[in-house]
């Protein structure tokens, strides 16, 4: 003998989320060129800066995605350093623009890790310093000629 059952309805539907498990955890650098006059001996918080950007006056942000390679702000500062100084691109394949000097000792790169925290960097002849925000920044376009080294 049988006995009739019924069954639940069920429906499928696809669910789209902003999970973000499947979006790659990246740094962002962003280059804080010094403008002062003999910079080289490294930041001073007095010292202006000008952030890097693109020709058209866009932020130029670098982006390095967590890997191997890429584990905390300092390696991403220093592939930053890298891309500043015309040896490849970021991750996105950004490179560093014709008409900017390149990243030198007396800069500063301001990361923001996945995690969300930001660490400003001073670029040292020797790696890097952690340094307090700057909070003496100019404008990079009327500098752009005038700044290189």
């Amino acid at each position: 003998m049988t006995t009739a059952m019924t069954r639940p309805l069920t429906v499928t539907a696809r669910i789209t989320t902003t999970d973000t498990a499947f979006t790659p955890a990246a740094y962002t650098a962003t280059v804080y060129l010094n403008t002062a006059r003999h910079s080289f001996d490294g930041y001073q918080h007095h010292h202006p800066l000008a952030e890097a950007t693109h020709p058209d006056g866009s932020p130029l942000r670098l982006v390095f995605h967590a890997s191997d390679r890429i584990r905390d702000h300092e390696a991403a500062a220093d592939a930053a350093y890298t891309v500043g100084n015309r040896q490849g691109a970021d991750d996105n394949g950004q490179t560093w623009p014709a008409d900017i000097r390149s990243v030198s000792v007396g800069d500063t790169i301001k990361v923001t890790g996945p995690d969300h925290w930001i660490v400003h960097l001073s670029v040292d002849h020797t790696g890097f310093s952690a340094v307090p925000q700057p909070s003496h920044l100019t404008d990079l376009a009327g500098s752009r000629a005038s700044s290189r080294r």
